[in-house]
């Protein structure tokens, strides 16, 4: 995992725990569409429930182009590394703290929490599971979804236990009416430059003008698989990729020693989206975990949530620099 910035307050370095096997407790819309986002850091939230003025802090950034990854509640590092990122967004001074001038900037009256009809959309395309094994992978038709609440989670940037407790009763049966999180509608611009910073974590999205259009939490390499340093190229853009596994060239995967085509689908080995560079086999892509990212490593590339990655895609061109650097400071350059 990358480690953040010191200067960071002891209320805001709380660990974020997945809520894992046990059933988040139910959460009511009102409680977080009147939360106060100035309230966080009076007290720590239960460490195995969403605090819904964390969902509502985290929408907001979402909303503002500072993204904390997955919306789960939960207090940590993406949070605040988007808080920091806002910071600087907005000619702040990077520090990460929720003092009154970011919530005031970040609040609005907007509600955090909306109803949304499942429809018969929403049930097609899924599969029964997704296996580990890549071989096991290969064989399917597409790697997609395996239920609607999972779609729904990632439509809407939800981690699946939000939707899970905002919606206890729920079948997510087309035709039902459920409760999500509004995020805001994808950022747009043209990137001249994306930095990727090795050690907070980040991925940082700049415009022609040197201002930040973006900021997104990131998994980049690991210690056994180390991502490239300098300064390398966007080749392209591949939306919603197959994926080529080639022991040889890049990693072994259980005992898959043959060259495997593992069909699209956002639970695949790189999500929905590809964004190919110069340095050969490596790229910015998706993830079909978007609650492990920058809190396991990856093989070399650069990983973002299936939304933010599309974002991004949505605003690079080929011959779009992307600087790998490695600095403990959050303040982009």
């Amino acid at each position: 995992m990358s480690s953040m910035k010191t200067a960071l307050p002891m209320s805001l370095l709380a660990l974020a725990i997945s809520v894992g096997g046990a059933a988040a407790r139910e959460l009511r819309p009102e409680a977080i569409n009147t939360a106060s986002i100035a309230s966080i850091g009076a007290e720590k939230p239960a460490p195995a429930d969403p605090d819904p003025a964390i969902v509502r802090l985290q929408v907001l950034l979402d909303r503002a182009g500072a993204s904390p990854g997955v919306i789960d509640g939960l207090s940590g590092e993406n949070v605040n590394k988007a808080v920091a990122g806002f910071e600087a967004m907005n000619d702040l001074p990077v520090d990460g703290r929720l003092d009154p001038e970011v919530v005031s900037r970040l609040e609005g009256n907007a509600p955090i929490v909306e109803s949304y009809v499942v429809s018969a959309d929403d049930a097609k395309g899924l599969v029964d599971k997704i296996p580990e094994d890549y071989g096991e992978k290969a064989k399917m038709q597409s790697l997609g979804y395996t239920s609607v609440a999972e779609k729904l989670s990632e439509r809407f940037h939800m981690g699946i236990d939000l939707v899970n407790a905002l919606n206890p009763a729920s079948q997510f049966s087309p035709g039902d009416t459920v409760w999500v999180v509004t995020p805001g509608p994808p950022t747009e611009g043209k990137v001249k430059r994306i930095e990727a910073n090795k050690k907070t974590g980040q991925v940082l999205a700049f415009a022609g003008d040197g201002s930040l259009l973006a900021v997104y939490p990131a998994t980049i390499g690991s210690e056994d698989n180390p991502a490239p340093s300098g300064k390398h190229k966007v080749k392209g853009v591949a939306r919603m990729p197959v994926y080529r596994y080639d022991p040889k060239r890049n990693f072994k995967q259980g005992k898959n020693d043959n060259v495997l085509t593992i069909p699209k689908g956002p639970n695949g080995p790189v999500g929905t989206v590809w964004i190919d560079l110069t340095e050969p086999t490596y790229g910015i892509h998706g993830t079909p975990e978007p609650k492990l990212i920058d809190k396991v490593g990856s093989h070399g590339c650069v990983r973002l949530t299936n939304w933010d990655a599309e974002e991004l895609a949505g605003m690079v061109k080929p011959g779009v620099l992307v600087d790998f650097v490695n600095r403990s400071s959050a303040t982009p350059k």
